[in-house]
């Protein structure tokens, strides 16, 4: 679809070029000049998307969840949900913009969140991995949940940002946190101050270091009851039908502690 708009657009400034009678020669064919740049930038970020997921795809292969074995991921102060002294915990790392991660975030997340969250089976860990090369408001939007937080509405932010990815941008934020009842002022402030970029970049490089790839990346593990401690055994990439996380939990609930 976005092709045969991108060719129609080129014979209309083709049209439009000087000798073609006719044809508007200013507004409309700076318009149009402006419209085809912007779906070029959007193919290369399209092409680029494509081509890190493929490149990641091939670096892991095998099922959707595999074993692993010797990580070390803090959960530390992160966002969480559910039991602190539940026996499972479910780290996710994720990328606002990330299209995959707001697929995951609409359709499976609420099904984990009724079945083992809120039941106490599970806690649930968010952790920020922004992939500014293809998502540039990615970093800014996590940004933005942090500071919402501060007003008590980190997930509030969380959901809003996942259901509106195409409007992510400064001054977009700030509206999104009036929608979820966040005061603008406030949010405004903590986001030029940039007061949680270094945390952000802590999760990027905690993600790096674990393997993480692409967004969204997970991993499920046995919490320490005593201790608090996370031990990752289950790593699942991409965003997996909520089927793929019920067989991986249900497992780990079910072997021997």
């Amino acid at each position: 679809m976005r092709v045969l708009l991108f060719v129609s657009l080129l014979a209309l400034l083709f049209l439009a070029l000087p000798g073609q009678p006719g044809f508007p020669q200013s507004d409309d064919l700076k318009a149009l000049r402006k419209e085809i740049d912007a779906l070029k930038e959007e193919q290369r970020a399209l092409r680029k998307e494509l081509q890190d997921l493929t490149s990641s795809l091939r670096e892991r292969g095998g099922p959707a969840a595999r074993d692993v074995r010797d990580l070390m991921i803090g959960v530390g102060q992160s966002p969480s949900k559910g039991n602190d002294a539940a026996v499972l915990t479910l780290v996710e790392f994720s990328d606002y913009q990330c299209p995959f991660c707001g697929r995951y975030a609409r359709e499976t997340s609420p099904q984990i969140q009724r079945e083992y969250v809120s039941t106490g089976k599970l806690k649930y860990v968010f952790r920020d991995f922004p992939i500014e090369s293809i998502h540039p408001n990615a970093f800014k939007a996590a940004e933005a949940a942090h500071c919402a937080g501060e007003q008590g509405k980190y997930w509030e932010m969380h959901d809003r940002l996942f259901t509106n990815q195409s409007a992510l941008s400064p001054a977009q934020l700030v509206l999104h946190g009036q929608a979820v009842g966040v005061d603008a002022e406030p949010l405004r402030q903590c986001l030029d101050s940039g007061k949680y970029a270094a945390e952000i970049r802590k999760d990027l490089e905690d993600g790096q270091k674990a393997g993480v790839r692409g967004t969204p990346t997970f991993f499920l593990g046995l919490t320490d009851a005593k201790t608090g401690q996370f031990r990752p055994v289950k790593m699942i990439v991409g965003s997996q039908p909520y089927t793929s996380f019920k067989e991986a939990i249900d497992a780990l609930l079910a072997a021997p502690k």
